[in-house]
């Protein structure tokens, strides 16, 4: 179980350190309607990264699941 706490931990600090990494894009200037038009594709380490944070947030999610289950038994 702590071990369980203790990989929670961690790949919620890595989760929080993916997304910070990631570009902002265009931000709030889509909303207004300015430069929101053009098309780019993630490639090398931003496409890398894009990746690891989907699985860093899936894994976090299972995590979570796991420790709330095995707790309430």
């Amino acid at each position: 179980m702590r071990n369980l706490q203790i990989a929670q931990i961690t790949i919620a600090i890595l989760l929080m350190a993916a997304i910070l990494l990631q570009s902002r894009g265009v931000g709030l200037s889509g909303v207004f309607g300015g430069g929101g038009n053009i098309f780019r594709t993630k490639r090398g380490i931003e496409k890398k990264l894009f990746v690891a944070t989907i699985i860093l947030a899936v894994l976090f999610f299972s995590i979570s699941l796991a420790v709330i289950l095995l707790y309430k038994g």
